[in-house]
């Protein structure tokens, strides 16, 4: 039974304290480590490699990102420490998105780098009977635990390959976009461009237009008049 004094605040931790508990890791996941053969002795350590299938979703949402399905290459060092085990390790992909000036392909090698601390859960119950209650808050929610020995890379793996991309990708440095007026790539014809109309002299090149034609006409009728006349005279 929960304490009445907590309150709101002792409900969502015990209800956040149940939910990982009731969390099982399946260590068929390509993402979840085990680290049973690391030990717990400080001082340990242990190297792996791993290619996995890219899991959906990896990247920034309708910008650019790792296809699902794609390899990604993984390199792991796991160290041994007192409160846990210390996971530092590079991510290497191949992400694909579209320029944000001219919308063509976008294709980026990516390299990331990250480190994370996977807490061992009987530490951290040593550690809560000296934390505050404000600080062991945050601890929940910053924290990753080990459970039965075995870590979930997936989040660290997304934090870190989000961090890599760039948030606006173009296809090169100096890319032109398209034209605003009618969406032709500028990089395939730089010198395209519309004849700009102020539309305060919109009215006043109307009249210019119309002026003109009426002097066309008028010297046209004129030029038919004159040839009517010699032809009477040659007659």
């Amino acid at each position: 039974m929960l304490p009445v004094s907590g309150g709101i605040f002792d409900l969502q931790r015990s209800v956040k304290a149940g939910t990982a508990l009731n969390t099982r890791l399946d260590h068929r996941n390509p993402l979840v480590f085990d680290t049973h053969e690391l030990g717990r002795r400080p001082g340990a350590m242990q190297r792996l490699s791993r290619e996995i299938d890219a899991p959906a979703d990896l990247g920034l949402a309708d910008v650019i990102g790792v296809p699902e399905g794609a390899p990604v290459k993984l390199n792991l060092r796991l160290e041994s420490v007192m409160e846990g085990v210390l996971v530092t390790g590079t991510v290497r992909a191949s992400a694909t998105g579209e320029c944000v000036r001219c919308l063509e392909t976008v294709e980026r090698e990516l390299k990331a780098d990250f480190q994370e601390m996977f807490s061992y859960p009987d530490a951290d119950d040593r550690g809560r009977a000296k934390a505050e209650p404000a600080d062991d808050a945050e601890d929940d929610e910053d924290t990753l635990f080990l459970e039965d020995g075995l870590f979930d890379l997936e989040p660290v793996l997304r934090d870190a390959v989000v961090l890599a991309l760039p948030m606006q990708p173009v296809c090169r440095e100096d890319c032109l976009g398209l034209c605003p007026e009618c969406g032709a790539g500028l990089n395939d014809d730089p010198d395209h461009h519309h004849d700009a109309v102020d539309i305060r002299w919109a009215a006043l090149q109307g009249l210019v237009t119309d002026q003109g034609d009426e002097k066309d006409n008028m010297s046209g009728t004129a030029s038919d008049g004159v040839q009517s006349a010699a032809e009477k005279q040659e007659k």
